[in-house]
């Protein structure tokens, strides 16, 4: 009897030791990357820019609107809130920004997120974008959906096979730092093959990936040779002179 009483202390301790290493593992790789004090200013409404938070969305919508709106799909393990600051200046220039809340962080489980913000604003025009992850799991949706949008844009990313825009007509943007450390090169250069000919590629001289949000440093990334401000404001002009060049 002693001798199974043991055993089975034994036993539960080394469920309990699993169980507190995979929490540990969780904790470590599946904990986001959270806004900045930035980010979180940006939050609120003013300059003529009305900041709503649902469940599925923010939404950054100019007082009057000077072109299509802009869904975004934030990076992996990076919180909505983190791209406030972007989407801020990008709808100050006219052009309603919805950033998806994406279930766990991850644009993974939720590739559709699109689908509910174009139906809900069954009068407007969009295009989809994201960063890093998010910018793959963008280009899938459009793969599937090319007549619902005008056009893709890619922060710090690119299509997968999956998300071939080869064969449809959208207009579409790649901007790139590059200080970027965290892309992986190799797989950036494969996603061109999955692009229009047509692919406006622009190059942001001394940025980095993480500052395309606002959510401090990146583990693995490059030092930027550019501040967050700049690296957003031309990122913002780039999208402004694509979008100004839509069908």
């Amino acid at each position: 009897m002693k001798k199974k009483a043991r055993t089975k202390r034994t036993v539960s301790i080394i469920i309990l030791l699993v169980l507190i290493a995979v929490g540990l593992w969780i904790w470590k790789y599946l904990t986001p990357y959270r806004p900045a004090d930035n980010a979180e200013s940006a939050m609120v409404s003013e300059g003529g820019v009305i900041v709503e938070k649902n469940d599925n969305w923010i939404s950054f919508e100019p007082l009057y609107s000077t072109g299509p709106a802009i869904i975004f799909y934030p990076g992996g393990l990076v919180e909505a809130e983190a791209y406030s600051t972007l989407a801020k200046r990008i709808a100050t220039k006219g052009h309603a920004v919805y950033i998806a809340q994406m279930p766990l962080n991850l644009p993974i489980t939720k590739v559709d997120a699109a689908e509910e913000m174009i139906r809900v604003h069954p009068q407007t025009s969009f295009v989809l974008g994201g960063h890093s992850l998010g910018g793959v799991m963008a280009s899938r949706f459009a793969a599937e959906h090319p007549d619902q949008l005008e056009g893709v844009f890619f922060l710090a990313s690119y299509p997968d096979e999956k998300g071939s825009l080869k064969g449809t007509t959208l207009a579409v943007l790649s901007v790139l730092g590059t200080e970027d450390q965290v892309i992986d090169k190799g797989s950036y250069r494969e996603g061109r093959a999955y692009l229009p000919d047509n692919t406006v590629y622009y190059s942001v001289d001394g940025g980095n990936h993480a500052q395309f949000g606002s959510y401090g440093s990146q583990n693995g990334d490059g030092e930027a040779k550019i501040s967050e401000d700049e690296q957003q404001n031309r990122t913002v002009r780039a999208l402004q002179d694509w979008l100004g060049n839509l069908r």
